[in-house]
């Protein structure tokens, strides 16, 4: 039963990132995405670990840009469409940094980790937003104060980005501990070969990149 379900893990987390993302269900940068690729990295096997969350995220990233669009927002804009692009470096950065770890890494050191990649995210995506200034923000000047601001106080009719940076860590820390507990819990039992190398798990020669195929 528990490797059934560990099977269709992965597949559970996307649908619930994915619903999780349309406006109003959590506050602003409470996301479990952060999550999501921290962990899609650790956990799940070969090219998967990118195509699956990645592919999730830009469907519904589509499916917010209509929606936002319809609400007046130029989301279609080169300069707005150039930000957007950041965010998925910033998703690959995070699926990477969880590349970095295994299954079999303490539930400590995961949770770190996805503590880590939404840190990072943040610093990444709030650059960029300096940066590229896509809504011409009079308060981002191309300076150091400037840059402090975007990380710290962000621009006026909007709450300041310290509470998207607290929201930022809180959501990566909880929904990284959710997944990893998950993950974890229903992982079908190693042989100690297995747990002494540590590998990671594979579903298929096909699915494994490169690097992890055997020789």
């Amino acid at each position: 039963m528990n490797q059934k379900w560990h099977r269709w893990l992965p597949w559970i987390f996307v649908a619930l990132v994915a619903l999780s993302r349309w406006p109003g269900l959590f506050p602003p940068s409470f996301s479990a995405v952060y999550a999501l690729m921290f962990c899609a990295g650790a956990f799940f096997p070969g090219r998967r670990a990118w195509w699956l969350p990645l592919g999730a995220v830009l469907l519904t990233d589509l499916a917010l840009n209509v929606y936002w669009w319809r609400h007046g927002w130029p989301v279609w804009d080169f300069s707005v469409m150039k930000y957007q692009l950041v965010n998925y470096l910033a998703y690959g950065v995070l699926i990477w940094l969880g590349r970095r770890f295994k299954p079999q890494s303490s539930f400590t050191g995961l949770l770190g980790g996805g503590v880590l990649g939404a840190l990072l995210f943040y610093l990444i995506t709030n650059t960029a937003s300096w940066l590229f200034n896509p809504f011409q923000d009079p308060e981002y000047t191309k300076n150091l104060f400037g840059w402090l601001i975007a990380l710290i106080k962000g621009t006026g009719g909007w709450p300041p980005t310290w509470e998207f940076f607290r929201n930022t860590l809180l959501s990566g820390g909880l929904f990284t501990a959710l997944f990893v507990a998950a993950m974890k819990l229903t992982a079908p039992a190693e042989s100690p070969v297995e747990k002494e190398a540590g590998a990671r798990p594979k579903e298929s020669e096909e699915e494994a990149e490169p690097e992890e195929a055997k020789v």
